[in-house]
């Protein structure tokens, strides 16, 4: 298990969205990222969720609508990687995952692609 503070964490998380490509995260609009300790349920099965209503589903929004997030849970993050490099990497696809999910790709389609 890695131990990181909340602040250490959050920067990993900043880190490896500025490393992912332009054309990934180019479109984002009126999505937010956090960083919460764990979900609600308290459990540390889930690494993160996307809220919000994908770009396939949507028809007129962003005026006025409060954002989308991606909530990234870090408990369960650290508890899921024995070393900094894992975390890096668990955190790099959890990341890929959740903006796919912005996009319109389900789980299958993850699942298909080798992201979930």
């Amino acid at each position: 298990m890695v131990e990181l503070s909340q602040d250490e964490f959050e920067r990993l998380v900043t880190d490896e969205l500025d490393a992912l490509p332009d054309d990934m995260v180019d479109g984002l609009e009126n999505l937010v990222f956090l960083v919460e300790d764990r979900p609600e349920d308290g459990s540390l099965d889930l690494l993160a969720v996307y809220d919000g209503t994908d770009l396939t589903e949507r028809d007129r929004y962003g005026f006025g609508e409060l954002p989308d997030r991606i909530i990234v849970y870090r408990e369960p993050h650290l508890a899921a990687c024995d070393t900094v490099d894992e975390l890096r990497d668990e955190l790099h696809v959890t990341l890929v995952h959740e903006i796919a999910h912005y996009y319109g790709i389900d789980d299958a389609e993850l699942h298909r692609l080798g992201w979930a």
